[in-house]
């Protein structure tokens, strides 16, 4: 029989995910960490694994005791009492809280407690599986919890458990090498810390497990917990399990041809039943589904489309699934080429409007693209440190993302002037 591991990476028990419409935010829970462990468990459990790795943020704060204390304890005595191991390592969340928990929890092993390596074996017949594990002494961890250790290899595979910052020199958050990973003799490494999963595969893993579930619409895609099948002395599977009650997605909306602004809600609808199609594939389909729609094609109605679209609060698939829009970014092109305008239009804000939409479009190593960003960079950072916004989480401040703001806006102000000189054009 093989050893079947299931591994999860960054949960939070205690935090809510954001921007959830009015409609759901009063059921945070439902779509938040803790469904996301339930869901979890239960699979544990349907598929008999042998054991449950936790890599670190199990908890969001000390604030949340309580409510993960429940959450969590209730999922590792239902897994005890189905015969599975569960262990973890704490990270730089949860560094003082996760011990109490291991402490409370008896059937909960935290590995590595203090930052001293520690190791737990399991054996099935012939397979035997060795963690290693190191859990956060403090808060802040500026040296690499690898040097200076030798991993010390008896028979079967060995797998690496840690909450760690990969390739960032001077993160404060345990910072390692992915050649410091390599060189350590293990046959993988199960990380947390990132909450973007890497793309794991067989026969040596290693990389980020990434989110249990997506917090914000940044952490799109896929999310849930990793399987690892270990027979014959080789790691022979790994596989993600989607299992997160809510799933941010991003979706291209091509509005070339149409009409009028209502034309584009037919072919949104057309794109959520592809999707709904998709997921219901799934053994546990996610409950909601919050969509950060990209608006492309040829069109002088991209910004009329995201007001319209903007308007709707939710809509409901045929299942028991909800998708709510989150927001939706123009990055449709005016009818007449850009390059076109631009040269037609030289001397006045039309042409300057254009040109600047080509440059945001152009390549990333373009200087005027760089510039533009890092004066949208600044302009950002000079709002968001003024006081009245001190209690919200930063903003991203990716290139990328910024010249899609840029674009965004410069496209719909393109628009209204396009408009104002011809105003049939909007009718």
């Amino acid at each position: 029989m093989p050893i079947r591991l299931l591994a999860a990476g960054d949960m939070h028990l205690g935090r809510r995910p954001a921007r959830l419409p009015d409609e759901l935010a009063g059921e945070g829970r439902r779509y938040g960490p803790s469904a996301a462990w339930q869901r979890t468990v239960d699979q544990a459990i349907e598929h008999a694994v042998d054991i449950v790795a936790l890599a670190g943020d199990v908890v969001e704060q000390e604030d949340d005791f309580f409510e993960a204390y429940r959450d969590l304890k209730a999922g590792v005595e239902r897994l005890a009492a189905a015969g599975i191991t569960v262990i973890g390592v704490s990270g730089n969340h949860d560094v003082q809280v996760l011990p109490r928990l291991a402490a409370e929890i008896q059937s909960f092993r935290l590995l590595g407690a203090g930052g001293d390596w520690e190791v737990f074996e399991f054996a099935d017949g012939q397979a035997r599986l060795t963690i290693h594990g190191w859990s956060f002494p403090h808060k802040q961890v500026r040296t690499s919890p690898l040097a200076g250790h030798r991993f010390e290899r008896g028979e079967g595979i060995h797998l690496g458990l840690l909450h760690c910052d990969r390739d960032q020199r001077d993160s404060v958050y345990a910072p390692v090498t992915s050649g410091e990973l390599a060189a350590a003799g293990l046959d993988g490494w199960l990380l947390g810390h990132i909450h973007r999963p890497d793309a794991l595969t067989a026969p040596n893993p290693s990389g980020y497990l990434g989110s249990l579930s997506g917090l914000h619409p940044g952490e799109h895609g896929v999310r849930g917990p990793w399987l690892i099948e270990i027979e014959h002395g080789r790691i022979q599977r790994v596989e993600q399990w989607p299992l997160a009650p809510l799933q941010w997605q991003r979706m291209v909306l091509d509005l070339t041809g149409i009409e009028q602004p209502e034309d584009a809600l037919g072919r949104l609808l057309r794109e959520i039943e592809t999707l709904e199609a998709e997921l219901n594939r799934r053994h546990q389909p996610p409950l909601a589904v919050g969509l950060r729609i990209r608006l492309t094609g040829r069109t002088g109605l991209g910004g009329a489309v995201a007001e319209a679209l903007s308007g709707e609060a939710n809509v409901s698939g045929s299942h028991a699934c909800v998708y709510f829009i989150e927001s939706v970014i123009v990055a449709t092109r005016p009818e007449t080429d850009l390059a076109e305008l631009a040269e037609r239009e030289q001397g006045n804000y039309l042409g300057l409007l254009a040109r600047r939409l080509q440059v945001l479009d152009g390549p990333a190593e373009d200087h005027e693209r760089q510039r533009l960003i890092e004066g949208a960079r600044r302009q950002l950072e000079s709002t968001i440190d003024q006081p009245r916004w001190a209690g919200l989480d930063r903003p991203s401040m990716d290139d990328d993302q910024l010249a899609d703001q840029l674009a965004d806006t410069g496209i719909r102000l393109l628009e209204d002037l396009i408009r104002q000189r011809h105003p049939e054009a909007g009718q």
